[in-house]
């Protein structure tokens, strides 16, 4: 709590409310087939994202899943160049050829959305290994999710990270679901944290609906990981508010668990700390949102008056120049 202060509580709500503000958007272009594709959305889990993503600098890396807007947002790209990506427009952060699934910017470390489950994780570790060889005191956060952790590439990237003690930050969000399948039924141990052990690093389990919970876990593995003190697992236990995917109905969860988890909604419960602890009044709150929402129908416009990409552009970027 002791390094957040007024102006970064405010930061770490608008952050959360441009993710939320920006998934309920695109639920609705794609809902009215003003979007083309599919998307995998991260209501619910916003805290994570922005937690995380808080006590890292625009040179750290990030790598992310299938569902990653939000990590996207978090980590500073621009909003526009990400919903022109959604419409698969040139101006797109992956100049329309990524789209939600593939999204990246490089310009601010997000290395990229792989839909390939615990695809991420061995990409943050040679991440972290080059800023390990190059003596830049640059970081590399992994996100994934609880299926990831059942997945080769997870044991594989903690065990190589943990040998060569190298910065990475491996979180995993813990949405309770891989698909449609409850975690505990493919998962033998109740906290996926306590797989740190095996790998002789730390591992800590966290309230992913609180997000100064989830700065607090962050900040101290990323000033962990910059001293040369190795990884850290951290599992943040959240929810997903929505189906796996746009077209999947969330038909294995009952009502009143949804319910229970909506009731420690961050982009709700926030709000009420930012007033207790922080002093921020109703208008700042008021003026964060009109600030969101401005960026986010900003976002639409540009996207929608961006031209669409030239079939031949894909040469442009097979080989670097």
């Amino acid at each position: 709590m002791s390094s957040v202060d007024k102006s970064t509580a405010l930061e770490l709500y608008q952050t959360m409310l441009m993710i939320r503000r920006f998934e309920e958007k695109l639920f609705y272009l794609f809902s009215t087939r003003a979007m083309p594709g599919s998307m995998h959305q991260y209501n619910g889990e916003e805290a994570v994202a922005a937690g995380v993503c808080s006590c890292l600098n625009r040179s750290d890396y990030i790598t992310s899943t299938h569902r990653g807007h939000g990590h996207c947002i978090a980590k500073g790209a621009d909003v526009r160049n990400i919903m022109a990506e959604m419409f698969a427009k040139s101006t797109g952060c992956c100049k329309g050829m990524g789209g939600s699934m593939h999204i990246a910017d490089f310009g601010v470390g997000m290395l990229g959305a792989n839909g390939i489950v615990g695809g991420g994780l061995p990409h943050a570790v040679g991440a972290a290994w080059s800023s390990q060889y190059r003596g830049t005191q640059q970081v590399a956060v992994a996100f994934f999710g609880d299926g990831a952790s059942n997945e080769g590439s997870f044991h594989e990237s903690l065990n190589l990270a943990a040998v060569w003690k190298l910065p990475a930050i491996f979180v995993c969000e813990n949405n309770l679901y891989g698909f449609s399948t409850y975690y505990r039924r493919s998962t033998p141990i109740e906290n996926i944290a306590d797989r740190a052990a095996a790998y002789g690093i730390p591992g800590i389990v966290v309230d992913g609906m609180d997000v100064l919970a989830v700065r607090g876990a962050a900040r101290e593995a990323v000033e962990r990981a910059r001293r040369g003190g190795g990884p850290t697992l951290i599992e943040c236990k959240t929810y997903r508010y929505m189906g796996h995917s746009r077209f999947e109905k969330p038909c294995y969860r009952t009502e009143e668990e949804v319910r229970q988890w909506k009731e420690r909604d961050p982009i709700i419960c926030f709000p009420e700390v930012l007033k207790e602890q922080f002093s921020v009044t109703e208008e700042e709150l008021k003026q964060t949102e009109i600030f969101v929402e401005k960026e986010i129908e900003d976002a639409v416009r540009f996207a929608e008056q961006s031209p669409d990409p030239k079939p031949e552009d894909y040469k442009k970027y097979i080989f670097a120049e």
